[in-house]
């Protein structure tokens, strides 16, 4: 495998490190053609952030239910959430058009492709998101205020919130880390769930994005009942028996190819 950048790389050996429990530092330099030292480096900053456990020769990992910082995730199931991305935007109403984002890899995917669109105004609490799009000028971009969170680039708290409750739009787009019919959608942070629930009940339509790693799966923080969603769009590898369970809530299931 070629050298790959330092956040696609870190992002590939945590997915290793997910599957298999554990890692060697010889085999990840000659698989990622980068040097012993430069492995050592990727592992010490995970390890920093308690995201794995450094070992003589390697890593294991570390026996906690983690929210992956968003600057990892986007080299993860990239081409899954591409696809995602796609099918939504093929998806939304041609025309004017308010339009809610969350934040998350695949809504941000999302906003690239939607930034040559004319008469659509974008309400976000994503900064990378509104990073995207607010050199674009023929698109409104609204962003609340709000409190920083570093692992998902989202402003959230009560003056997101309030900033979100003055405000109408015909779609939103959500990003989640679970989606289940037990368990709705969920996310790691409270407050952040709070945040998106609010954006959630200013919308007529809720469309949630998420690839096949996220569906039946459950996090801490519930954001809202799976029954408040019109439609999932997923990828093919999300679990069946899950995805059947969300479609007799009366949620619209797409599986994006």
């Amino acid at each position: 495998m070629s050298s790959l950048r330092r956040a696609d790389r870190v992002s590939a050996i945590l997915e290793r490190v997910t599957a298999t429990g554990s890692v060697d530092a010889g085999a990840l330099a000659e698989e990622f053609a980068v040097s012993h030292a430069t492995i050592r480096r990727d592992l010490q900053i995970l390890e920093d952030q308690r995201l794995l456990s450094r070992t003589h020769g390697g890593a294991v990992a570390v026996d906690v239910a983690y929210e992956l910082p968003v600057r990892y995730r986007t080299g993860q199931h990239r081409e899954e959430k591409t696809l995602i991305a796609r099918t939504v935007s093929a998806l939304l109403p041609k025309g004017p058009l308010t339009l809610g984002l969350t934040g998350g890899t695949t809504t941000h995917l999302l906003a690239r492709l939607l930034a040559e669109r004319v008469d659509l105004t974008v309400v976000t609490n994503a900064l990378n998101i509104a990073a995207e799009l607010a050199l674009r000028p023929r698109l409104k971009l609204i962003m609340t205020g709000g409190v920083s969170r570093t692992q998902s680039y989202e402003l959230v708290g009560p003056i997101a919130d309030q900033a979100l409750q003055g405000l109408n739009m015909a779609v939103a787009v959500v990003g989640v880390d679970g989606i289940s019919a037990r368990g709705g959608l969920t996310t790691h942070d409270e407050i952040e769930a709070n945040t998106n629930a609010t954006m959630i009940r200013r919308a007529d339509r809720v469309i949630v994005v998420a690839d096949g790693s996220k569906v039946g799966k459950v996090c801490l923080a519930g954001i809202c009942p799976v029954t408040d969603v019109a439609t999932l769009v997923t990828d093919a590898g999300a679990d069946a028996a899950a995805l059947d369970a969300i479609r007799r809530t009366g949620t619209e299931v797409i599986i994006a190819q």
